[in-house]
């Protein structure tokens, strides 16, 4: 790595930029001198080799797209002189590949959580208000709002709610999506108590959500239908007040980390995001695995260009022929809506330097390290399986936060270049790809992976991380999203509303 600049992978045909460059600069590579025929921002591509029209721009050792001109060694190489290789489903096979990937013995690390009666653990001792339709997102609110003054602090880590829209006037599988996710955080172990909360009129009626549900623990889980209570927040406050008396029972314990789940997910990215953040957040991936832990990886678009890395990792041929499902019915999604399933990445995303959706998805996919991929979820699965999974979701940020909490992931690591104060109802570790945004976001940044471009090794910042994450799960640190009350979910909308 130079400190002006990086080449990622010995084929590729450009570098990124580590400093801003005025037209007419110039740097060394291979003790050549290369001349800038433009201004190159930080983060952004520089043309290392000539590339002739309709030839591939490579970068990390793959095709990110191909040249739409012809470009000079030191042109600047982005959307206005590259374009994307990919279009339409595509049919795959089956190649296993032959991994080096190992998990070598470790010695056992525990973290101080929380068992609950039912053996999951949770990381939060929390109340839950889950609202099953929109309707009284304000009547959650208030309840939220006075029970936490009331309670927090003693045995409880927070009374919180999260609003959503939904829950009425939806068919079919919207409704069906909704009526998972809110399950899945009414079952979420980070919550020692939940207090269902309906209307009474609603397509999701508590009786139909209790279907949904499952069994469920009576100390645990409560229900309140404010069309049918004389004072809903009297009432309403009296089963928390129950709830909590519940959660005081819990006391944190030594647990194996082989009990945590991470989430991994990236937004608003840069030119740095393949290059520190997302390979940090894969090396911590691969190493909570040989701890017999589990991580999460989801935004399928961000997939695109990059699945076949993804494929060649599955465990066996029904986990590749489940990949393969996720990812043409994302592309099918789009293709049904009249949409270009390879759109090039948000204005941000441009702005910080990715040009094509190749090149995001193989930044992106580097968070699930090498481990294997072991399972496969539909959007509103929950996790059953230790090791690597896909759950299905989109690249939007705040809806895949909250797949990855309803999964069953107690963190999500979040990895950006442009920085974002949003959390989901889980800590929210919102990682820096560069040095600056960290000095310059200290209330929304918790941890900055721009000291690799810096010089930090990668197995002592990984090392770092994991410290960092098992002091989260067992209470020592809280992220800023838990400090600011970022908490909020969203739920993936497709489908009819009457």
């Amino acid at each position: 790595m130079n400190s002006t600049y990086i080449l990622v992978n010995k084929a590729d045909n450009v570098i990124v930029t580590l400093k801003d460059y005025k037209k007419g600069e110039t740097l060394t590579f291979e003790d050549n001198e290369i001349v800038l025929q433009e201004d190159v921002a930080v983060g952004h591509k520089v043309a290392i080799k000539g590339i002739e029209q309709g030839l591939d721009v490579v970068k990390y050792g793959f095709p990110i797209g191909h040249a739409t001109e012809a470009i000079q060694v030191g042109q600047w190489v982005h959307t206005h002189n590259t374009k994307t290789n990919l279009s339409g489903t595509l049919e795959y096979s089956y190649s296993p590949e032959t991994t080096s990937y190992s998990q070598k013995p470790v010695q056992e690390r525990t973290f101080k959580g929380y068992v609950r009666t039912n053996g999951e653990v949770g990381i939060r001792n929390e109340i839950w208000i889950v609202n099953t339709v929109g309707c009284i997102n304000k009547t959650a609110e208030l309840l939220a709002k006075t029970a936490d003054q009331s309670f927090r602090g003693k045995g409880v880590d927070g009374v919180y709610h999260y609003p959503h829209p939904f829950g009425c006037s939806q068919l079919g599988d919207d409704l069906t999506n909704t009526q998972k996710i809110l399950s899945n955080l009414v079952h979420h172990p980070n919550a020692a108590g939940v207090l269902v909360l309906g209307l009474g009129c609603e397509n999701n009626h508590i009786s139909e959500f209790k279907k949904v549900i499952g069994e469920y623990d009576d100390n645990r889980v409560k229900f309140l239908g404010v069309q049918e209570a004389s004072d809903e927040l009297e009432d309403g406050l009296e089963l928390i007040e129950q709830l909590v008396t519940y959660a005081q029972s819990f006391e944190r314990e030594e647990v194996p980390v082989s009990k945590l789940k991470v989430g991994l997910k990236c937004g608003g990215s840069d030119g740095f995001s393949g290059i520190t953040a997302n390979p940090l957040v894969g090396s911590f991936s691969d190493k909570l695995i040989a701890h017999g832990g589990t991580s999460v990886l989801t935004e399928v678009p961000e997939m695109f260009g990059a699945e076949t890395i993804l494929m060649n990792r599955a465990k066996n041929e029904k986990v590749f022929n489940s990949i393969v499902e996720l990812v043409n019915g994302f592309k099918e999604y789009f293709i049904k809506h009249d949409q270009v399933v390879y759109e090039n990445p948000s204005p941000g995303n441009k702005k910080g330097g990715i040009t094509t959706l190749e090149e995001k998805s193989l930044g992106c996919v580097q968070k699930g390290g090498f481990a294997p991929v072991n399972d496969v979820l539909p959007y509103g699965g929950r996790v059953t399986t230790p090791g690597l999974n896909l759950v299905q979701g989109p690249g939007n940020d705040l809806v895949s936060v909250t797949a990855l909490a309803a999964s069953g992931a107690h963190i999500v690591i979040f990895t950006t270049g442009r920085g974002t104060p949003f959390g989901g109802p889980v800590p929210t570790v919102k990682m820096s790809t560069n040095t600056p945004l960290f000095e310059k976001k200290k209330n929304w940044i918790d941890f900055n992976a721009g000291e690799l471009v810096n010089g930090k090794e990668l197995d002592t910042v990984t090392d770092e991380l994991f410290e960092y994450i098992i002091q989260i799960a067992s209470g020592e640190e809280h992220t800023n999203n838990e400090r600011y009350g970022f908490k909020e979910i969203s739920i993936f909308k497709d489908g009819v509303i009457l």
